[in-house]
């Protein structure tokens, strides 16, 4: 027999008439309605922390640090009245990507004042989780920002820029962090990894010249015929020049083993 914890989706729910397929697709839009809700009170969350950090708040009222403050006023653990602020400080890199990549006579409703109010549908768990790499998303986003401006092959309407920001984090998420870098007691190491580092930043200019002919919309195969007779024209293997596309893409050394490196 089961505990009295068991499994709660065990318990048998009350017994409801059928619906029509009217009423499921009623339903389904206030569930939809109901979770953009959600994800938009991230945002106006994340930017009321951020006013009230800035402005010390805790200090005006009388308490001696944030934590003591957002646990009296608000009833929560120090550890979320700090991940309030991982949410906070991620938006706001994720704003500021936004607003320096974007020109108003080229975007719709993207500007700084827009940034601001802008929904990007991310969750509180997914902006902690590249708090600590805001540097690496912003680089992420600016880039690719760029690259469909440059291209002029899509508008940087709301959509496009929600979907690169979604992309951005979830690629920064699931990417392993770098590893640090401590200086090599070797200097023939050490000459050997400047070596590296210089091959790496060199296939990245490549690869944004590869990203010019084929922008990142196109797939390795579909890319492959395009950028044929550009390799031919400048002497540069294709395996390698889809390598280094695949890496100004991603910025992610991984896309050049084995081809590259």
């Amino acid at each position: 027999m089961d505990g009295p914890d068991h499994d709660q989706r065990d318990v048998a729910e009350p017994a409801r008439p059928p619906l029509s397929a009217a009423q499921a697709r009623e339903v389904t839009a206030g569930l939809r309605e109901a979770m953009d809700d959600v994800r938009r009170s991230v945002a106006v969350l994340a930017a009321r922390v951020r006013d009230a950090h800035a402005a010390r708040v805790w200090a005006t009222l009388g308490y001696g640090s944030w934590e003591s403050y957002c646990q009296a006023e608000f009833g929560i653990s120090r550890a979320q009245a700090y991940r309030l602020l991982d949410v906070a400080r991620s938006l706001a890199a994720i704003h500021g990507a936004v607003a320096a990549s974007t020109d108003s006579s080229r975007t719709q409703d993207t500007g700084p004042a827009a940034a601001a109010a802008l929904d990007y549908g991310l969750s509180q768990r997914a902006l902690i989780a590249v708090s600590s790499r805001t540097g690496d998303v912003m680089e992420l986003i600016s880039r690719r920002l760029a690259m469909l401006a440059h291209s002029g092959l899509q508008a940087l309407d709301e959509a496009t820029v929600r979907a690169v920001i979604r992309q951005a984090v979830r690629d920064v998420r699931t990417a392993p962090p770098p590893a640090p870098v401590e200086a090599p007691a070797n200097p023939a190491l050490a000459a050997l990894r400047r070596v590296v580092d210089d091959l790496v930043n060199s296939t990245h200019q490549v690869g944004e010249l590869m990203l010019e002919i084929a922008p990142a919309y196109l797939s390795d195969t579909a890319a492959a015929d395009v950028l044929a007779p550009l390799c031919e024209a400048i002497g540069e293997d294709l395996e390698h020049g889809l390598a280094a596309r695949r890496y100004a893409i991603s910025g992610d050394r991984r896309a050049l083993h084995g081809i590259v490196l």
